[in-house]
């Protein structure tokens, strides 16, 4: 049996997993995840043709992500998927300023990722914690960490610097971008799509739970709309996006906010939750005849299209407009929406291939080449692995 990788993007209440080849050009064997942790947790699992894989899933308590990796672990071995596993690879929300590429992971790295927790609190901890079960379970197994600020790190420092004393920015306290992952998977991904090379000014839209949008110059990343944190930027799932800090300061000064009930209504009462005070899911919000779904929805759109206005004018001008993730990739009515409100930069909609889901959304004569393109940064992290331990 051929050599494999094991790959976990760990959330605060679930596992993505995914099992690839170890050869040069890594294959999917296996994807699923483990949900509902710390409540009524499921195994799902499928093959690499999309059949469902028989893990012994079903419903069962699993109290933390430790015992969700031991449960995950264990099936994945009754099933032969680990018997000639070489590595693992994780999704790693923040690297800070010290990490900017994938690193095998020590004890000395595993405690830096720890240190970032404060700068990721709803993520880096389940990120640490998986590396850290995996540890316990299998200690020699190596383990490679990929970021998901990484794609970003190149900044220009006026796209990456708050205005705040220079102080500030030697600490770290700058804008690092999110979702890295997830653009260097379209980017890589383009050309087999497209059938050319990635153009020199992209505009790429990260649109699912959490949402970001990247301006791509020449391949690498040159703005984003995620900043400091993961509440900047786009209207998303249960965050708000874009806040004015003034508004903070007033819920803390005027109504006795604290920190924990700002985090909480920032992290899983705004967004598209707080808006259409319905559901954070776009899913639920398109077929709602409620007007405060209607209205969700269309002021998600018109964030976006700001947005996308915003990163055309850092790129001097767009040649390609990509939407990916899970509303980007299947929801054709926001899609619509955002090329519409787009049709001045020289987005032309094909309604017909919109409805379809592309992979070409724009016509013939459209300026801006407009496309869906899906995701995948579990085969990124694959390719990190094979590269960091010098398989490939």
């Amino acid at each position: 049996m051929t050599d494999s990788l094991l790959v976990l993007n760990a959330g605060s209440s679930s596992i993505k997993f995914a099992v690839f080849s170890a050869d040069d050009a890594p294959r999917p064997l296996a994807r699923g995840q483990v949900s509902g942790i710390g409540v009524t947790a499921k195994l799902d699992a499928r093959q690499a043709d999309g059949t469902a894989l028989d893990l012994g899933g079903g419903s069962t308590e699993i109290p933390d992500h430790a015992a969700a990796l031991s449960l995950l672990l264990d099936r994945l071995t009754d099933a032969g998927l680990t018997d000639h596993l070489v590595a693992a690879g994780h999704r790693v929300v923040h690297g800070g300023t010290s990490f900017a590429a994938p690193v095998i992971v020590t004890d000395a790295t595993l405690e830096a990722l720890a240190s970032l927790i404060p700068l990721a609190p709803l993520h880096q901890p389940h990120n640490v914690a998986a590396i850290r079960a995996l540890k316990s379970r299998l200690p020699s197994l190596p383990q490679v960490a990929c970021f998901d600020t990484a794609f970003h790190a190149a900044q220009p420092p006026e796209a990456a610097r708050f205005a705040l004393p220079l102080e500030f920015w030697e600490r770290g306290l700058r804008r690092y971008g999110f979702h890295g992952l997830s653009y260097e998977a379209v980017v890589a991904r383009y050309p087999a799509v497209v059938g050319e090379a990635l153009p020199p000014r992209t505009i790429v839209c990260h649109l699912g739970n959490g949402a970001s949008l990247c301006a791509v110059k020449d391949g690498r990343s040159i703005a984003t709309t995620m900043g400091f944190s993961t509440l900047d930027g786009l209207i998303m799932g249960t965050r708000g996006g874009d806040m004015d800090p003034g508004l903070l300061l007033h819920l803390m000064r005027e109504e006795g906010y604290d920190r924990a009930a700002l985090e909480s209504l920032l992290y899983y009462r705004a967004g598209l939750l707080g808006l259409s005070g319905l559901s954070p899911d776009m899913r639920v919000l398109l077929v709602s005849d409620a007007p405060e779904a209607r209205a969700a929805v269309a002021q998600y759109c018109y964030r976006i299209a700001r947005h996308v206005g915003s990163l055309a004018a850092a790129l001097e001008g767009v040649d390609a407009l990509i939407f990916t993730a899970g509303i980007g990739e299947n929801a054709s009515p926001v899609r619509e929406r955002v090329c519409r409100a787009a049709a001045w930069l020289g987005v032309e909609l094909d309604e017909a291939a919109n409805r379809a889901g592309g992979p070409r959304l724009s016509t013939a004569s459209s300026r801006v080449a407009t496309w869906v393109i899906p995701t995948d940064e579990e085969m990124v992290i694959a390719r990190h692995c094979r590269s960091v331990l010098g398989r490939g």
